[in-house]
């Protein structure tokens, strides 16, 4: 029998990749789309590619029928989640978050960098973060609650912190890399992933034919960055923004320790390769390879591509996902997978478009 879901802000760009992904899964049914500006009308109204695919139509952020769902997905601005996560949870909902509100685990961080009180820092001790690739014990540990019958919250990680770490932790986490040195973050995303609402920045005619850099060094993804990469002051992180609907390339820059300063490309890959063993979303392109986000479009994939240079001592990563979907919806879809003791990869597309 399917697992009852919801989406909680389904009209907005990631809560519409959630719904395309739901739609087509095999073990989730969904009940329940809410908007409150389009409540009322069918989803196909609003996304026409739903046409002929679904007759839900959208409701309230407030829809009783989410209190009755086994999981709701919260494609949701920050501060939105801190309103409806503790109900849900004590309604017995499993809660799967796309928003940066349980991300962070100091609540004091939170705060500083998203401007708003945390109302329920309480839950952030046992929340999941989910980015299963560097988190996996804490989303079994969720799934293993969850089936001794416990409603439990995954906060998922953001797009610009999923391309960057999944590029970055490996060298880290293997010692390479100096622990005094500065974390160069370079990212480029496309327009998507500063949600549907439209500003001057967003606007056709400001985005069209334009690559310009935005947030620099007070982006609100730098602490949760250093807080994957157990970096704290380090990361040095400047986005950008791309005239592309969807698609992210985030080049880390990386200061290889002296003993490290010997790696061959190859021996990155590989080495790369063994650790992400087993994990089919993440795929370290050979030697002399780079990704591109046109190769990972509508998947749950991560492109890497590295390259030492050791004239200056340093190891380049190069990560490339779908903003839409690695770094939200499809991320999101995969943490629920586990969550529910499905196989992880269930109901998410592993091949992009190729043309």
């Amino acid at each position: 029998m399917a697992y009852r879901v919801g989406v909680v802000g389904a009209a907005g760009y990631a809560g519409a990749e959630l719904v395309r992904l739901l739609l087509a899964h095999p073990d989730f049914e969904l009940v329940a789309v809410t908007s409150n500006a389009d409540a009322g009308q069918p989803l196909s109204a609003v996304y026409p590619a739903f046409a002929g695919v679904t007759g839900l139509a959208f409701t309230a952020h407030d829809d009783p029928a989410l209190a009755t769902c086994d999981a709701v997905f919260l494609a949701v601005p920050h501060t939105a989640a801190l309103a409806v996560v503790p109900g849900l949870l004590a309604a017995g909902v499993t809660v799967i978050d796309l928003s940066a509100d349980y991300r962070l685990s100091d609540p004091a961080v939170y705060e500083a960098w998203y401007n708003a009180p945390h109302t329920s820092p309480e839950l952030l001790r046992t929340r999941a973060f989910g980015l299963p690739e560097l988190f996996s014990e804490g989303i079994a540990a969720a799934a293993a609650r969850r089936r001794a019958g416990e409603a439990v919250l995954v906060a998922c990680a953001g797009c610009y912190p999923t391309a960057t770490s999944l590029g970055a932790a490996p060298a880290l986490r293997m010692g390479w890399c100096r622990d005094d040195a500065p974390i160069v973050v370079d990212a480029v995303s496309g327009v998507t992933g500063a949600g549907k609402g439209a500003n001057a920045r967003t606007h056709f005619c400001s985005a069209d034919e334009n690559l310009e850099a935005y947030g620099v060094c007070r982006h609100r993804h730098t602490p949760e960055i250093e807080q994957i990469l157990d970096a704290e002051g380090r990361v040095v992180f400047t986005p950008h923004l791309a005239p592309l609907k969807r698609g992210l390339l985030s080049t880390v820059t990386l200061q290889l320790a002296d003993d490290a300063r010997s790696l061959s490309d190859a021996e990155a890959v590989e080495a790369y390769r063994a650790f992400f063993a087993g994990r089919d979303f993440v795929r370290v392109l050979d030697a002399g390879q780079m990704p591109r986000t046109a190769s990972v479009v509508g998947t749950c994939a991560c492109q890497l591509g590295l390259a030492v240079d050791a004239r200056v001592g340093v190891l380049v990563v190069t990560s490339a996902i779908d903003n839409l979907c690695k770094g939200a919806a499809g991320q999101a879809v995969q943490c629920a997978n586990i969550v529910f003791g499905l196989e992880e990869r269930r109901g998410l597309p592993l091949v992009a478009m190729p043309v």
